[in-house]
């Protein structure tokens, strides 16, 4: 992310928005965009997590071009990155909550961060028991091309990584 033209108001804001202190030593980092892919990973991590008596940081990765619109947001208005980071983390609380219900003895914490998914959940889940992130199942040149978030997390993490596919339907 380049800061070239931004006041230095503006780019301590957004310093300050994607460092996140890491997820405790014992806990299970999940990412989670919303998707299906997403929603298995969460369940498998909840399922870890339910057995190993380990609390869960479900994390979400954020852009601005990926956010919700805070509730505060009106034509003409700018928004702060603490008003949309807010905004990302109501979302997300609430597309995990069913899971998060089905799980009452699982403690949770939920991270909203500005910044790419694979780095949002490697700098997270730095210190972590282990990272759970789901696979889309790109493969072949599109995989090699675009990389995936999974492979970054893979190669990249400190923690064990436990990549989830969703189960084949039909």
């Amino acid at each position: 992310m380049s800061t070239e033209g931004t006041t230095p108001a503006a780019r301590s804001e957004t310093a300050a928005a994607t460092r996140q202190p890491p997820a405790p030593p014992d806990s299970i980092v999940v990412g989670h965009d919303g998707s299906t892919f997403a929603d298995h990973a969460l369940s498998t991590a909840f399922g870890l997590a339910d057995q190993l008596h380990a609390p869960i940081v479900i994390v979400r990765a954020w852009s601005i071009d990926t956010a919700p619109r805070p509730a505060s947001w009106e034509f003409g208005y700018v928004s702060s990155f603490a008003e949309y980071s807010d905004a990302v983390r109501a979302a997300l609380i609430e597309d995990t909550a069913a899971m998060v219900h089905a799980f009452p003895h699982v403690s949770v914490d939920y991270r909203a961060v500005h910044a790419g998914p694979a780095r949002s959940l490697i700098e997270v889940s730095r210190d972590a028991r282990m990272l759970v992130v789901g696979s889309r199942g790109r493969g072949n040149l599109a995989g090699l091309l675009l990389g995936s978030v999974s492979d970054q997390c893979t190669r990249l993490s400190v923690c064990p990584v436990l990549v989830t596919r969703k189960p084949a339907t039909g």
